[in-house]
């Protein structure tokens, strides 16, 4: 009675108004992955494998802060750090944000003085 026989046709819908619906959901999905998910995941995989990759001698730096020197490194998921002289701790591996490798001798070009 209130109705007119056109709205009533427009207000059922089809499949095309289903499309419609999801395909926002799909790309703000889309979205997210390549602008969030995704570099997360390949900054986990670069972390994990500067860790895997620690050796005796690194320097490296913990989340909390500390810089120490690697004097052993365990199969598990610890490692001895030298923070200080005669001061070693135990930190997990996991807590190491970043690996700074051994530092190298400058080359001998670089050490001759020019002055002579």
């Amino acid at each position: 009675m209130f109705i007119t026989p056109a709205y009533a046709e427009t207000a059922a819908g089809g499949s095309g108004d289903l499309l419609v619906t999801v395909f926002p959901f799909v790309i703000v999905f889309a979205i997210i992955y390549f602008l969030i998910i995704r570099p997360q995941q390949q900054r986990a995989k670069e972390h994990k494998a500067m860790v895997e990759n620690v050796r005796r001698g690194d320097e490296v730096v913990t989340a909390g802060g500390i810089v120490g020197k690697v004097t052993k490194v365990t199969e598990g998921e610890d490692l001895q750090v030298e923070i200080a002289d005669g001061v070693k701790v135990k930190i997990l591996k996991g807590t190491i944000s970043n690996v700074r490798s051994k530092t190298q001798p400058a080359p001998n070009a670089a050490n001759t003085n020019k002055d002579n």
